[in-house]
């Protein structure tokens, strides 16, 4: 499964992408306008420092809009994927991007019905967001399994995107489904490398070879 940063900070994506995990990005405005700087700047230098899909979305609501933002922002850098919301204008506008060449994420998905038709037009991914689900007492995984499911009977080329994910169980969930890909914060990414065990285990061996080298010292 692939892991993306949800992020549009560069000092996070600087420090994430050189351990070798990354295989891409998600932004939204929300995320860019946290950031210092013209937003299709900060877009062109995480394409440079990923060389993966970069999520970049548009803020327009109408067809028109969605498609004019999205051509330009597909012109920032060949990593690009242009972001809709699911609406019907949306989905009309991802099928005639898609027809164009360009890459498209259909975002804020909520159900297996919107996930069947983000993928009849051709989006390139499909972004459920589980976490929203979970805070109003539904479980987001199970969208998850049965947007699975439904795509395994059909030659759907779309990736199933799991966004908003919470902490490291809705990514081993999502994995163990069989998603495409995880976007996650830097904090949950982070939050993969720890286990109380693997600390201790490094204490121990480290205390044992002091221990070690101390008595060849003696020795000597």
């Amino acid at each position: 499964m692939k892991l993306f940063i949800d992020s549009g900070s560069l000092k996070d994506i600087q420090t994430l992408v050189p351990l070798g995990i990354i295989d891409g990005i998600t932004t939204n405005p929300s995320l860019l306008a946290k950031e210092q700087g013209n937003y299709r700047e900060i877009l062109k230098k995480i394409c440079d420092i990923v060389q993966g899909p970069v999520s970049a979305e548009v803020v327009a609501t109408d067809f028109d809009g969605m498609m004019r933002e999205g051509r330009d922002l597909a012109k920032i850098d060949e990593h690009i994927v242009v972001k809709v919301p699911f609406t019907r204008d949306g989905v009309k506008a991802c099928k005639a991007l898609s027809d164009e060449g360009t890459r498209v994420n259909v975002t804020l998905v909520f159900s297996p019905a919107q996930a069947l038709l983000a993928a009849k037009v051709g989006a390139t991914f499909v972004s459920p967001f589980v976490g929203r689900l979970d805070d109003i007492a539904t479980p987001g995984m199970q969208l998850i399994h049965e947007i699975v499911e439904i795509y395994s009977h059909y030659e759907f080329a779309t990736e199933i995107l799991v966004a908003s994910t919470r902490g490291p169980m809705h990514i081993v969930e999502a994995a163990r489904m069989g998603a495409d890909i995880c976007t996650c914060p830097p904090a949950v990414i982070d939050s993969l490398f720890n286990h109380p065990l693997t600390d201790i285990g490094l204490k121990k061996f480290l205390a044992d070879w002091e221990k070690a080298q101390a008595a060849l010292a003696g020795k000597a």
